[in-house]
């Protein structure tokens, strides 16, 4: 049984753009089975999808192809890369999309620089392989210079899917381009400073900052100017704003049956600090 394949992106479910993408899939393979994780990261925001991604791919089987296109550099020189880990395949642009998938997996040999601003190029662990998309035979023809997602990554993840092997569709690469500011920091005063990655549909603010990051005993968590006491087991718990542990192990901001975001008027890449409380 062919594994399935998933899509990620920003485009949206206005367009036709999705659709494209799967008809072309499943003209290569008719059997294919499609899973869109979502169409509706933020536009051109990569770590925004870098994040979802990973959070996400970890629930689909063994050797799923996952398709990830945000990419606002498409048709420049940035390359089309395949990543495969021990449990999947990756296709997508090698702009800093799967800087979490390769965050999590420890596949980074060097680690990214804490003074990093940019992405920057890492060195991936011995063993783990990754292929530079150079190969036009599997593309779609003509290959439109603003949709890759399409003519490029579609047809190889389809290709993928039906048992070819990743060095099929072009050269072996080693190093790939990594997002900085992955996790959170540590300030001078102790408090640990992470960010807004996600808004979700409830209006939930998805922070960076896992339990791991937080200071032992009781905390504050600060929004801006807005101080939420403690750490609450789940959504209802309060009345009002609430810090609490999400489902993948990220600290979340709710607002009881509302909107937090809204309310705080909160967007992604918004600073949100941890402070222990002596």
């Amino acid at each position: 049984m062919a594994p399935p394949i998933t899509l990620l992106t920003d485009f949206g479910t206005h367009d036709a753009y999705v659709a494209m993408m799967k008809g072309v899939i499943l003209s290569r393979n008719p059997k294919a089975t499609i899973v869109d994780i979502t169409h509706s990261i933020e536009p051109h925001n990569v770590k925004h999808g870098a994040f979802i991604l990973a959070t996400s791919c970890s629930y689909f089987a063994k050797n799923t192809v996952h398709i990830a296109v945000v990419d606002p550099g498409v048709g420049s020189e940035r390359r089309g890369i395949i990543l495969k880990t021990p449990d999947a395949l990756f296709v997508a642009p090698d702009n800093g999309v799967l800087s979490y998938v390769i965050d999590q997996l420890a596949l980074n040999e060097d680690g990214v620089p804490d003074d990093e601003t940019e992405p920057t190029m890492v060195r991936l662990r011995r063993g783990i392989e990754a292929v530079s998309i150079t190969d036009p035979r599997f593309w779609r023809n003509p290959v439109s210079p603003t949709f890759h997602g399409r003519d490029v990554f579609a047809p190889v993840a389809a290709g993928l899917s039906l048992g070819l092997s990743p060095y099929e569709f072009g050269d072996k690469t080693d190093v790939l381009t990594v997002l900085p500011n992955l996790k959170p920091v540590m300030d001078y005063s102790g408090d640990v400073v992470g960010h807004v990655v996600h808004i979700d549909h409830f209006g939930n603010i998805v922070t960076d900052i896992r339990s791991s990051n937080l200071p032992p005993g009781p905390v504050n968590v600060y929004v801006g100017s807005t101080r939420i006491d403690g750490i609450s087991r789940y959504y209802q718990e309060t009345e009002g704003l609430a810090a609490l542990l999400g489902s993948s192990g990220y600290l979340e901001i709710s607002l009881r049956e509302r909107s937090a975001a809204a309310y705080l008027e909160a967007f992604i890449g918004d600073e949100v600090r941890v402070a222990g409380i002596s």
